[in-house]
């Protein structure tokens, strides 16, 4: 994004701002703390100085919309996405033997056209995840309880709540069941960054929380899959999904984005570029290439989708019901929830958005690899992005809304870090 929030390193929360009358103009404004992962930013702003009960809290009152803050690209995903699937339902309508085509070849189980674009759609992701920052969940003992509770809700609630809505929407569809399910245990990984970031959450605990659902997807999206596809949601014309095809795809979409990822940050961040030009102009030229091959690979899915994808309108419908409702129970549950256990609105905010986020493009990668790229589970799980940036935008102006509304507690990461 070119444009960034700012951190609040006092760690606001709720402002009283009959307490705090004094309201000035800054023409720039600098925040300089110990912690790596915050960044100085310069900016012009109009501030309000308020007293809380925590100490004193600056709330900025100027800053752009946080639709006005997202990059074109990021703003209208929704448009791109509907795009990209307009143009390729017709020329699958109108090339009915170019779908056939582009499914021969393979490579980890699918087309090289859906494999090319599966591999440059989560490089740049990957790219953006701070695994650096793992040291410091393991010498600071006070998050460990934090990221505890952000895992039962990641791992544990979130995919009971997606399969429990999906068998509750689509008793009579396994096959949308199966690709909502799928998208319900891929979690969250770099793209939550931008929505804390937009709702001034507490990043550096939104960073420890992308890198660790990052590392346990290699090894839990497999077993998980297994799980919850072949046990839990089993029905009677149930194909069984092998461990051995889950497994390969996570290690080629996933393993292989993130190994090379990893050796990008270590080699360039820092060394061939200023942590400061890494984090902010590198990752911003990558950035597009995550979008092409995502909106690469819906075309391609629908080019083979073909004629039979005007059929399946309802069933995109379907899928956006149970999705939405999942989105608001996470989002609204996990909030409340750390609200009332005594966390920082900061805190609040990167829990709350960690929760409410799901790694689409594993999803629909896995997906693809199993049930092919014409398949009704594929068609289910791209219905993810599509809905995700204009509900998660509108949480961020919920969650500001109740900023200033609600009290919020005292602990956080901020006071460990």
């Amino acid at each position: 994004m070119s444009n960034k929030t700012h951190l609040d390193p006092l760690g606001a929360v709720e402002a009283d701002l009959e307490q705090g009358e004094a309201a000035h103009n800054r023409d720039s404004m600098e925040y300089d703390e110990d912690s790596p992962l915050l960044e100085t930013v310069t900016t012009s702003a109009t501030t309000l100085t308020a007293v809380t009960d925590s100490g004193l809290s600056r709330i900025e009152t100027n800053k752009p919309p946080p639709a006005q803050q997202l990059s074109i690209l990021d703003r209208y995903l929704m448009l791109w996405i509907l795009i990209s699937m307009a143009v390729g339902v017709s020329i699958g309508y109108f090339f009915p033997q170019l779908g056939s085509k582009l499914e021969k070849g393979g490579f980890a189980g699918v087309s090289i056209p859906i494999a090319i674009g599966l591999l440059i759609m989560m490089y740049p992701i990957m790219c953006k995840v701070q695994f650096e920052s793992l040291h410091k969940l393991l010498v600071v003992k006070e998050l460990w309880s934090q990221v505890a509770i952000s895992l039962l809700i990641n791992w544990v609630i979130a995919p009971l709540i997606m399969t429990g809505l999906a068998w509750l929407f689509l008793a009579d569809r396994p096959d949308l069941r199966e690709g909502l399910i799928m998208v319900g245990i891929a979690r969250c990984i770099a793209m939550v960054m931008i929505w804390i970031e937009l709702s001034e959450g507490d990043t550096d605990y939104g960073a420890i929380l992308t890198a660790v659902n990052s590392l346990l997807q290699m090894g839990l999206f497999a077993p998980m899959a297994m799980f919850y596809i072949n046990i839990v949601g089993k029905s009677p014309d149930h194909l069984e999904i092998p461990y051995a095809v889950v497994a390969r795809s996570v290690a080629v979409f996933l393993g292989i984005p993130l190994l090379i990822a990893i050796i990008t940050r270590v080699i360039m961040r820092g060394h061939v570029l200023s942590v400061k030009t890494y984090d902010s102009k590198f990752v911003s030229f990558l950035e597009p290439f995550s979008l092409i091959g995502l909106l690469f690979t819906i075309l391609i899915m629908f080019v083979s989708q073909g004629r039979g994808v005007i059929t399946q309108l309802t069933s995109v419908l379907r899928v956006a019901a149970p999705m939405f409702l999942y989105f608001w129970i996470l989002f609204f549950g996990t909030l409340f929830l750390c609200q009332k256990m005594g966390y920082t609105y900061k805190i609040c905010s990167a829990q709350a958005f960690t929760a409410a986020s799901n790694n689409f493009e594993l999803a629909i990668a896995v997906v693809v690899s199993f049930y092919g790229i014409a398949s009704t589970q594929a068609l289910a799980a791209t219905v993810g992005p599509l809905l995700e940036v204009p509900v998660l935008l509108s949480f961020v102006y919920i969650i500001q809304h109740f900023r200033t509304r609600m009290h919020w507690g005292t602990s956080g990461s901020l006071d460990v870090l």
